[in-house]
C-alpha cells in the first residue's frame, strides 16, 4: 500500500536535496513517492532481448547508443574505440531489431583541439513519450555535441565538448565541427565538479523555458573529488553556452552519475541515466522532475543490471523510448561478447 504521509513528503524532500547536491531551487515542486512508483512500472523492462548490434569489425568497442526515427527508418549514432580514441558511426534499422551499419559521422582528424576523440550525441531528439523521436531542424541544421580531445587511448587527456552540425541527418558524411570546443574544464566558470574533465552531452529543447533559455545540456563531468556527476548548462542559439547552477543536479558524491538521457511522460520529465561503483558494477537508474532543474532520485530496484553473460560486467548508458505499446531500453552491454548494445523490453518481443 502506498502512503503519502509526513515521513514519505519528508524523505522526498531530502532525496531531490541529495540528488541536487543541495542547491536551493525555485518553484520547488516534490515529485510524490507514488508517482515514483508509477513512473518505475511505465518504463520497467523486465524482459532481456538479448545483444542486437556488435560493430562490423567485433574487435572494436562501440558504445552510447542515440536513437531517433526519420522518413520511416529508426537510425542509431554509436560510438566506436579502436584503442586510438572515439569515433562516431551510423546505423540503421526498420524494427529497433535488426541493425546495420552504416558509415563514419565523425572521425579523427590531425593537430586539432580534438585530434583523437570524437564521440557524438544527436541534439533535439524529440522527447515526449510514445511520440514519433524525430529531430528537430535548428537554423537549417542538424546538431551533435561531442566528447572531444586530443589526446589518444580511452578517455585520456581532458576531455571537453564540441560541436557539429550537418545539412542531411542520415547521410553518411562527415559533419562540420568547430574549431573550439563550447565547454571546457579549463573555462573560468567551470564549476567544482567539472573541473577536471567532461565526458557526455545531450541537448535537448525546452519549450516551457523552465530555465529561461530554450535548449538545455546535460552532462556528466569529473571534478576535485574525482566522482562523475550530472550538470547543467543552457543556451539561447545553440552556439554559445552557459552553466546552470552551481551544483549538479545527480551526484552521489562517489562513483558515476552519467550519461543522462530525457523523456516526457504527462507533466514529469523523467532523466535515465546510469550509476557505477557506488555500489557493485554498472547499471541503469532514473529520476524525476516537474521542471528539468529539481530531480528526485528514484531508489527503488535498477531498471537495468548484469544478469547475463553477455552484460555480467556492466550494463549500462541508456536510450529508452516507446514504440507501439513497448517499451524499448537500449543499453551498453559488457560481458562475454566484448563491447556491444542490447536491448530489454517491457514486453517479450521476436525479430521474427
Amino acid at each position: 500500500m502506498r502512503t503519502l504521509g509526513i515521513f514519505s513528503v519528508l524523505l522526498t524532500g531530502i532525496l531531490i536535496l541529495y540528488a541536487c547536491g543541495g542547491q536551493k531551487s525555485r518553484s520547488l515542486k516534490l515529485v510524490s513517492p507514488s508517482t515514483m512508483e508509477d513512473i518505475y512500472d511505465t518504463i520497467k523492462t523486465p524482459y532481456k532481448y538479448g545483444v542486437v548490434f556488435q560493430h562490423p569489425d567485433t574487435t572494436k568497442l562501440i558504445d552510447s547508443p542515440t536513437i531517433f526515427r526519420k522518413d520511416g527508418q529508426w537510425h542509431m549514432t554509436y560510438i566506436v574505440f579502436d584503442g586510438q580514441g572515439y569515433e562516431t558511426w551510423l546505423a540503421e534499422s526498420p524494427d529497433l531489431l535488426q541493425w546495420e551499419s552504416k558509415g563514419k559521422l565523425l572521425s579523427f582528424t590531425q593537430n586539432t583541439w580534438d585530434a583523437n576523440q570524437k564521440a557524438g550525441y544527436v541534439s533535439l531528439v524529440q522527447y515526449d513519450w510514445g511520440g514519433d523521436y524525430g529531430v528537430e531542424n535548428y537554423k537549417d541544421s542538424y546538431w551533435m555535441t561531442y566528447l572531444g580531445g586530443n589526446s589518444s587511448g580511452y578517455e585520456k587527456g581532458v576531455l571537453k565538448i564540441g560541436l557539429a552540425q550537418t545539412d542531411d541527418l542520415t547521410q553518411v558524411q562527415l559533419w562540420k565541427t568547430k574549431q573550439a570546443p563550447v565547454l571546457s574544464p579549463n573555462d573560468e566558470d567551470a564549476r567544482w565538479f567539472e573541473n577536471k574533465t567532461i565526458y557526455k552531452s545531450l541537448v535537448i529543447k525546452d519549450t516551457l523555458s523552465h530555465t529561461g533559455s530554450p535548449f538545455v545540456m546535460f552532462y556528466n563531468a569529473k571534478g576535485g573529488g574525482d566522482f562523475e556527476s550530472i550538470g547543467m548548462a543552457v543556451s539561447d542559439d545553440m552556439l554559445n553556452w552557459k552553466r546552470y547552477g552551481e551544483d549538479p543536479v545527480i551526484t552521489r558524491k562517489k562513483g558515476i552519475c552519467g550519461d543522462a538521457q530525457i523523456t516526457k511522460i504527462n507533466d514529469v520529465y523523467v532523466m535515465f541515466y546510469f550509476g557505477a561503483f557506488w555500489k557493485p558494477g554498472a547499471f541503469e537508474r532514473f529520476a524525476c522532475s516537474y521542471d528539468l532543474i529539481n530531480w528526485t532520485d528514484w531508489t527503488g530496484p535498477d531498471l537495468i543490471a548484469p544478469s547475463e553473460d553477455y552484460d555480467r560486467e556492466y550494463a549500462h548508458k541508456p536510450w529508452v523510448i516507446k514504440w507501439n505499446g513497448i517499451v524499448y531500453h537500449f543499453y551498453n552491454a559488457v560481458g562475454n561478447q566484448g563491447r556491444v548494445i542490447a536491448l530489454a523490453t517491457s514486453k517479450q518481443v521476436s525479430s521474427d
